[in-house]
C-alpha cells in the first residue's frame, strides 16, 4: 500500500466517517509549490464551545468570542493558535502556543518548553493539548509534535509524547487531533500521529477538511502557506459562526 493510499484511509476513518475529533492539526508539504502547509481545525458539541471564531492579525491566528456576552470562561476556549518566530512556525490547540513561544525566545528546546505545561483540567475528558511545529531555516526543515495527555492509570497527571518524524512527501502531512471520536467522557486520541493527505491548493486542503468535518459539529478551520526557506507567510480560514 502507497503512503497516499495509507493517508486517505487515515483521513475516511479518523475524518470523513467520525463525528467528532475534535481540534486537530496537520504539518505538510505542499504538492504543488515549493511551499508548507500548517492545518489547524476546531470543534464544539456545546454553546460556549461553539461560540468562536477564526481571526488572523498578521501571520499569527488566534480564536475570539462570537458573543463575548455569552463567554462562561475563556480559559480553554480563547488563545493564539498559530505564532511564528526566527523561521520557526507554531500552531496548537491551546494557549501553550505562547508557552512555547515564549520559551524558545528564551533560548528553550521544544520539549523544554512544552514540559512545563499539563493536559487541560477539564474532567472527566481530560482533553489532550497538542502541538506542531515547523523550523525552516539555514541548517535545513524539521517537523516537532507534541501531545500532553492524562495518563491512562490516573488522567489527573500528564504523559508527554513527543515526535520528532522524518520529512513527509509533497502532499502528505503528519497530525494530531484531541480525540478519537464523540462519547462521554470523549476518548483522547491515542498513538502515533496520522498521515494525512495534503493535496492541491492551500484553497483545495481547506475545502477538503472542511467538508469532511462534521456539519453540526465543525466551527473554523485555517491553512497556513509557508514559503520554501521561511520568508513569507499567508492563513486563508473558514468559520461556521460570524
Amino acid at each position: 500500500m502507497s503512503s497516499f493510499e495509507i493517508a486517505n484511509r487515515t483521513f475516511q476513518s479518523h475524518f470523513a466517517n467520525n463525528p467528532y475529533p475534535g481540534r486537530g492539526l496537520i504539518i505538510g508539504h505542499s504538492q504543488v509549490e515549493e511551499s508548507w502547509h500548517q492545518v489547524y481545525f476546531i470543534m464544539g458539541r456545546s454553546e460556549h464551545s461553539r461560540n468562536r471564531r477564526f481571526v488572523v492579525e498578521g501571520s499569527t491566528l488566534r480564536t475570539e468570542p462570537v458573543d463575548a456576552s455569552k463567554v462562561e470562561d475563556p480559559s480553554l476556549i480563547i488563545y493564539e493558535a498559530m505564532f511564528e518566530l526566527n523561521g520557526k512556525f507554531i500552531v496548537s490547540n491551546g494557549d501553550q502556543t505562547k508557552t512555547l513561544y515564549e520559551g524558545l525566545n528564551e533560548g528553550k528546546r521544544f520539549d523544554e518548553a512544552l514540559s512545563t505545561r499539563e493536559r487541560e483540567p477539564d474532567a472527566p475528558n481530560y482533553t489532550p493539548r497538542i502541538t506542531g511545529m515547523l523550523e525552516v531555516d539555514a541548517a535545513g526543515e524539521r517537523i516537532s509534535l507534541n501531545t500532553l495527555k492524562g495518563n491512562r492509570i490516573n488522567p489527573e497527571n500528564t504523559d508527554r509524547y513527543f515526535y520528532y518524524p522524518y520529512l513527509p512527501s509533497s502532499g502528505l502531512g503528519y497530525g494530531l487531533t484531541t480525540y478519537l471520536g464523540d462519547g462521554n467522557p470523549l476518548p483522547s486520541f491515542a498513538g502515533d500521529p496520522l498521515v494525512l493527505p495534503l493535496q492541491g491548493t492551500a484553497e483545495d486542503i481547506l475545502e477538503f477538511y472542511w467538508e469532511a468535518l462534521d456539519a453540526d459539529n465543525r466551527i473554523s478551520i485555517a491553512v497556513k502557506t509557508i514559503s520554501e526557506g521561511g520568508a513569507k507567510s499567508e492563513i486563508i480560514l473558514r468559520n461556521k459562526y460570524e
